[in-house]
């Protein structure tokens, strides 16, 4: 009598390795989520490039170097003009960076309902030690591509402030200028020139 071998089960597929896809989101659908309360922390996400991104852990150079731009940008302003710290700009359609500092036009009272977007905007800075990659290259892209007029880098790494000017649509700074120890950083708010900054007055 002729046995029949038991059928041997079909194994799946390993699934396939890599990342998988990433659903990219708009500023309004972001600002969405925010509203809704959906995120646990939203203080420590930004939107760039249409991803949620975790913020990074800031280092005490950090810290000095943000609050001493900030006081030295704040006490040079024109009338009209105000620095703001760590607070959102609305880059449609795919970013809303937290920038350590941006000047606007305007005081905190007219952004008290909506949030500035590059319309608003005079300069950006970002202090950077590990997020410098980062900086100088998705923040920057969507810096240029909407007409962010002047950005800094406040390099920790490289210990100078890099400005970018002249900003292009395809998502770069057709200028850049790096301002070492010992030099002064030109501050140019809509075209205006206001006192320099010396570099060692902001870096730690």
């Amino acid at each position: 009598m002729a046995t029949i071998a038991p059928t041997r089960p079909k194994l799946s597929p390993p699934p396939p390795s890599g990342t998988p896809p990433l659903h990219r989101i708009t500023v309004d659908e972001y600002e969405r989520i925010v509203a809704s309360g959906a995120l646990e922390d939203p203080a420590r996400i930004e939107l760039i490039d249409g991803y949620m991104v975790d913020k990074m852990a800031k280092s005490p150079g950090h810290s000095y170097s943000t609050i001493e731009a900030h006081q030295a940008l704040s006490g040079r302003l024109p009338a009209g003009w105000s620095a703001r710290m760590e607070q959102p700009v609305r880059i449609p359609a795919y970013d809303e960076p937290e920038p350590d500092i941006s000047v606007v036009r305007g005081a905190s009272a007219d952004y008290r309902s909506r949030v500035p977007d590059p319309a608003d905007v005079a300069l950006l800075v970002e202090v950077s030690d590990t997020t410098l990659v980062q900086d100088r290259g998705l923040k920057l892209a969507a810096y240029a591509k909407d007409g962010i007029p002047v950005y800094w880098i406040v390099n920790l790494v490289d210990r100078q402030v890099e400005v970018y000017t002249r900003p292009l649509k395809a998502g770069r700074y057709r200028s850049r200028k790096d301002y070492k120890p010992g030099q002064q950083v030109p501050v140019v708010i809509a075209g205006q020139p206001l006192r320099p900054i010396a570099v060692d007055d902001i870096l730690p």
